[in-house]
């Protein structure tokens, strides 16, 4: 038995439409996005820094791994890697969707991401700092999803795909340590 909402929805199609007219340039942004541009660009574009941060650290980390475990762990860095890079174009693209700058700029990506690059040489070192990063990043995408709530539904269930993600990921690098150990 399907249930029954209580209240109708009705729009004034007029009103819509004139919206609707308004501001053509600004695409897929509508008179009644409820966020400040400038706020939502400014997280996406922190969120963008650390998913840049994320690839460039997990190449670096693929490509100086050593040991006798290289292989599988290599693989696993080169995997998350490609991933992370997935993430990152499809933040660049919300952003660029919303009218913002997606901003790559190396001089300000340290200033605007929240992991670290790294300086582990080992595979467990490795592993534990792509972890910390891992969980910083589910962290901050869930304070992310909340802010973005209902408001922005397309770019809270982006974010929630990320999330997901990078808990795969948590998740991949934790079974990696525990084998070390």
């Amino acid at each position: 038995m399907a249930l029954q909402r209580k209240e109708t929805l009705t729009f004034d199609m007029k009103e819509v439409k004139k919206q609707a007219e308004q501001s053509l340039d600004a695409g897929a942004v509508t008179a009644d996005y409820p966020f400040e541009i400038e706020d939502a660009c400014k997280l996406l574009n922190e969120a963008l820094a650390t998913e840049i941060m994320c690839v460039l650290r997990y190449r670096h980390h693929q490509i100086i791994a050593k040991g006798i475990d290289r292989p599988q762990v290599a693989e696993e860095f080169k995997e998350h890697a490609e991933e992370e890079q997935k993430h990152m174009l499809m933040i660049a693209e919300r952003i660029n969707q919303l009218g913002g700058n997606p901003d790559f700029n190396p001089g300000t990506i340290m200033s605007r991401t929240a992991t670290e690059y790294g300086k582990g040489t080992s595979l467990e070192a490795m592993i534990k700092e792509d972890l910390i990063a891992e969980r910083i990043a589910i962290m901050v995408y869930r304070k992310m999803i909340e802010w973005f709530g209902t408001g922005d539904p397309t770019t809270r269930r982006m974010l929630e795909e990320i999330l997901k993600d990078e808990e795969d990921h948590a998740n991949d690098l934790a079974d990696l340590l525990s084998s070390k150990g």
